[in-house]
């Protein structure tokens, strides 16, 4: 099932939530749509699921529009941030709620709706917990039966918000994998909101990243990391040094020093050069671009973190990086720094 949203606007009062809005969603996708709180992310699901409505624009389900219809009769199955699981109910009879309650020319008979609530226990892994009820689940199991329940009706989109936000770190992390997996065996196109750029990264195909109700950039999320496309983009997707920098003459200054970086054909004036951590070399003092002194160091696992302050720029700057364990930083060291890979941007 292909969705094409087009031109999609929405406010709320004065608030623009949406602000002209276009996205395609192709057949057996699996697509995040990733920003910060504000930016619009859940707005545009809850109007493609049918339970908000646009101020203008067309919402398409595979050619057919969906304005034209109520979110029961889109067939979207949707699963929420805090699972809305029936706590009076076992597991067995949540996931069958969806198919007991369709209208009686549709509704299975009872030997295929257990069949069918045993085979997607199984495809979340929790028929064993079928007689149970919510509050004796971990988050991590409510969350896939929330999902069971919705795959229940055999929907022909799957819509996700923030579907991992109320757990731990660690369950996350394990649902993530999970998700993707289960995506590869069932292939509904599906959507799932997230802030978590890791999540986005990890688990969709492409990622659609938004900011103030505008789509700043789509793409495979190799794309929106490697080669972002805004200054948004770049200081949203992963960590990076963010230094304000001036454009002249094809020259990066900083403070009133030339810095031997090329300008990347950025227009004269204002601009903001993005470094990720990772990318900065360490060396000798006068090895780089930057001289900087090496101010606290904490190590994790095979890298370590250092704050640095950067001198002979007219006033102290303070950075993090990230190196390698194998290059020992210790309190006090003088550094060159050489940003190996960057990004500069007109400061807007």
């Amino acid at each position: 099932m292909t969705i094409e949203v087009r031109n999609i606007v929405k406010e709320f009062g004065s608030f623009r939530a949406l602000d002209n809005v276009d996205l395609r969603v192709e057949t057996g996708e699996l697509m995040a749509l990733l920003g910060p709180s504000g930016s619009g992310k859940t707005t545009l699901l809850r109007i493609i699921a049918g339970l908000e409505w646009p101020d203008s624009g067309v919402v398409t389900i595979d050619g057919e529009d969906a304005l034209a219809h109520g979110a029961a009769e889109r067939h979207v199955g949707f699963v929420f941030q805090h699972y809305a699981l029936f706590r009076h109910m076992n597991v067995f009879e949540n996931v069958a709620f969806g198919l007991r309650v369709q209208p009686r020319k549709i509704r299975k008979s009872e030997a295929e709706i257990k069949k069918r609530v045993g085979n997607l226990l199984d495809l979340v892994q929790l028929g064993w917990l079928a007689d149970r009820y919510p509050s004796q689940l971990s988050g991590g199991q409510r969350q896939r039966i929330a999902l069971a329940r919705a795959l229940a009706i055999e929907p022909r989109i799957l819509l996700l918000d923030e579907p991992f936000g109320a757990l731990d770190a660690k369950v996350r992390k394990e649902l993530r994998a999970w998700l993707r997996n289960l995506h590869e065996e069932i292939h509904v196109t599906s959507i799932f909101v997230t802030h978590d750029q890791e999540e986005a990264l990890e688990v969709a195909n492409r990622v659609v990243v938004m900011d103030k109700g505008r789509i700043e950039q789509i793409g495979s999320p190799g794309d929106v990391y490697e080669r972002p496309a805004s200054a948004f983009v770049h200081g949203f997707i992963g960590e990076s040094i963010v230094l304000p920098v001036e454009v002249r003459d094809g020259r990066v200054r900083l403070g009133d020093r030339d810095l031997d970086l090329i300008a990347q054909d950025a227009a004269a004036g204002p601009s903001k050069l993005f470094v990720r951590r990772h990318d900065v070399a360490v060396g000798p003092s006068g090895s780089g671009v930057f001289e900087g002194a090496v101010k606290a160091v904490r190590a994790f696992g095979p890298m370590q973190r250092a704050d640095i302050v950067l001198g002979g720029l007219g006033g102290d700057i303070l950075i993090e990086i990230d190196a390698p364990r194998d290059h020992s930083l210790k309190v006090g060291d003088h550094i060159g720094l050489q940003p190996q890979r960057y990004r500069i941007f007109a400061d807007r």
